[in-house]
């Protein structure tokens, strides 16, 4: 499933609540935690909670209790979200500093 398709699945309407977390896509629906698609106000299902999760005040098992629905496909279309952005311009500033020096020997 892309995060596309994992957008449907939002719990809202009787559709059924589902997020990914890590590539593994869960689902929330039966949780009284998860009513409406909701998680306290604070998240909504149809999401990648990946980063919230690491900022949740319980562990990462908790959300692994609830049954596995799927594993999310990265859609070719979407940009990758883990580009190294700092790494580039490091590369890129050594590039040109060596530049720079064989043209002012």
């Amino acid at each position: 499933m892309t995060l596309q398709e994992l957008a449907k699945f939002d719990g809202k309407d009787g559709r059924k609540a589902y997020v990914a977390v890590n590539g593994t896509i869960y689902d929330l629906t039966e949780s009284a935690r998860w009513k409406n698609g909701s998680h306290e106000g604070a998240h909504q299902a149809g999401a990648d909670l990946t980063e919230a999760i690491k900022a949740a005040p319980h562990v990462r098992s908790v959300i692994e209790n609830f049954p596995v629905v799927g594993k999310i496909e990265m859609d070719p279309l979407t940009p990758k979200k883990d580009w190294n952005l700092g790494g580039t311009l490091f590369v890129a500033a050594v590039i040109a500093a060596a530049v720079l020096y064989f043209l002012w020997r």
